[in-house]
């Protein structure tokens, strides 16, 4: 479940398609759309293909609650303690808006934006990146004009935070901003600190995804989903667990059911005995028509082939969908928020 930020933000939405993967997402925008393409520029705010539309209080309600995964939002300036500034410039107050609501009670943020402004021109060549006309205005700045966003809450709350530029990447740490990735092409000292108003940390330096500054799509589903079932089941013969990882699986068809079930029992009468299982449902799509028989599945399973089991995803309304399916037949419905909760659950 994803937020999509007005701006830069919006091009995620048909970067997805491209990809074809937004089958796995569902993208929202704060006036009330969830699902399909949400459009951008002067269209913001409307989608194709919804799932529905609400009204914006509602969305918001959503949102306040804690529904999102992941939001993708805009910064106008960062400084060194991953504050954000959107609301403030100069003497302009452009205001927050629902950025304080959404950048708060998302699990997940990634910020995006140009690492200048102000007459900024690139070009990409051969794969790699060329800074045609540097911008005037840096945007990592030694302190932002206003904190929109408290990168330092962010960090003591644990929040996965990302910056994302078009040369540099960097993460939210505990002490601060960290550069973890830089584009091909690009100088780190010439065309990334030396345009910044303080010093991040830095410690191992990635390059950027090649694929990235290329024309062709990137074709990332497979990296996604195409693990192959019997992989995404592993034992743990010291805590006489069984990890079944089926993070970003999409199961569509009674056929899709049979498989995971036939690849469960054979990982189980290997192991040779009943084994405490903690299942991993993130990203996960169970489609209406098999919901039943998935769940029939499992509590077959369960009973079969588990001493106990520990389910846990980060989307609301997968706990809430698969843990009514679960309770209908009789299977204990908790689903954790986290691995680290499912597994402490189990005692290991």
């Amino acid at each position: 479940m994803v937020n999509l930020g007005i701006g830069m933000p919006e091009g995620v939405a048909a970067v997805a398609a491209e990809e074809k993967i937004l089958k796995y997402l569902t993208l929202t925008a704060e006036p009330g759309v969830i699902g399909g393409l949400p459009a951008s520029g002067l269209d913001f705010g409307a989608a194709a293909n919804t799932d529905a539309v609400i009204d914006q209080n509602q969305q918001f309600d959503f949102y306040d609650g804690g529904g999102l995964d992941l939001a993708c939002l805009g910064m106008a300036e960062t400084d060194g303690q991953g504050n954000v500034n959107v609301s403030r410039f100069g003497p302009k107050l452009a205001g927050a808006g629902g950025f304080i609501n959404i950048s708060q009670n998302a699990r997940r943020l990634v910020f995006v934006g140009t690492f200048t402004a102000g007459g900024l021109a690139v070009a990409i060549e051969d794969g790699k990146l060329r800074i045609v006309t540097e911008g005037r205005s840096p945007k990592f700045v030694e302190a932002v004009q206003q904190i929109t966003f408290a990168g330092g809450r962010a960090a003591a709350r644990r929040q996965p935070v990302l910056y994302v530029t078009e040369r540099a990447v960097f993460r939210l740490d505990p002490d601060g901003l960290r550069l973890i990735e830089v584009a091909p092409g690009i100088d780190l000292e010439r065309d990334v600190l030396a345009r910044m108003g303080f010093r991040p940390l830095i410690g191992t330096i990635a390059e950027m995804d090649g694929r990235l500054f290329r024309e062709p799509p990137m074709g990332i589903e497979p990296e996604l989903v195409g693990v192959p079932i019997a992989d995404r089941l592993q034992f743990d013969a010291a805590t006489d667990t069984l990890f079944l990882n089926f993070e970003g699986m999409a199961i569509r068809t009674p056929g899709d059911v049979r498989e995971v079930e036939e690849a469960v029992d054979a990982r189980c009468r290997a192991i040779g005995r009943k084994v405490h299982a903690v299942v991993n449902y993130d990203n996960v799509i169970v489609a209406e028509p098999v919901l039943d028989a998935w769940a029939t599945m499992s509590a077959r399973v369960s009973a079969a082939r588990y001493e106990t089991v520990r389910r846990y995803t980060t989307s609301a309304f997968m706990r809430l969908k698969l843990g009514a399916a679960l309770s209908a037949r009789g299977v204990a419905p908790h689903v954790f928020e986290s691995r680290e909760e499912a597994q402490a659950a189990t005692g290991g």
